[in-house]
């Protein structure tokens, strides 16, 4: 994954002591150390691990410089993440309130070669961050081997299992962290997009 951190200048201001490591913090696609500089990010990067076409993503404790202007101290725009899918890498700004994102900070992604984007949570389905955020808390969580056997053989049967029947099977760990991981690690599928999860949202075999 190629990222815009070696090239980007760093603001005066900004240092790696303005990130730091927000929970969950276990992730499942990130490269590298994940620290993050708000809240709004570390709930968007949840997004990013169970996004499918999400190759990898990068924390970039950077922000581009406006080193084209006069001002004695020139403006800074951050940068939150570099993200990487399958048809491009592009750069994300999250924050807390929306901004106007300056021409200039534009101008420099461009010249990079990179899309930047600028959102707050507000564009995200609250629905599927909530989902995401909920399911990566278990992020980590190992299953043991009857428990995923247990599981694959009831959908192999049955074909899709509720989210309470598929606890139920669970015999030798903590349900839900077993059920969790199995989504997570892309063995189970579920719409998270359709609702937030609860006892009848839908357990598929995730396809091969």
């Amino acid at each position: 994954m190629t990222t815009p951190s070696a090239r980007a200048k760093r603001a005066h201001t900004n240092s790696l002591n303005d990130y730091r490591p927000i929970f969950p913090h276990v992730t499942l696609k990130c490269l590298g150390q994940p620290l993050f500089r708000s809240q709004q990010a570390r709930d968007y990067a949840c997004t990013l691990d169970l996004d499918r076409e999400v190759v990898s993503w990068k924390c970039l404790a950077t922000a581009f410089v406006n080193d084209d202007s006069e001002a004695i101290r020139p403006r800074s725009w951050h940068v939150d993440f570099a993200v990487e899918t399958e048809a491009e890498t592009f750069l994300v700004t999250v924050e807390a309130k929306p901004k106007v994102t300056p021409t200039w900070a534009v101008k420099i992604a461009e010249r990079m070669g990179y899309r930047l984007q600028n959102l707050t949570l507000r564009d995200v389905d609250p629905v599927l961050l909530q989902n995401c955020k909920d399911l990566m808390r278990y992020a980590g969580a190992e299953v043991p081997l009857g428990d995923r056997i247990r599981v694959l053989a009831a959908l192999e049967e049955y074909g899709t299992l509720t989210l309470a029947e598929a606890l139920s099977i669970i015999r030798e760990s903590r349900p839900m962290h077993s059920i969790a991981a199995l989504i997570l690690s892309g063995t189970l599928d579920v719409d998270l997009s359709e609702a937030l999860l609860g006892p009848d949202s839908v357990l598929r075999r995730a396809a091969k």
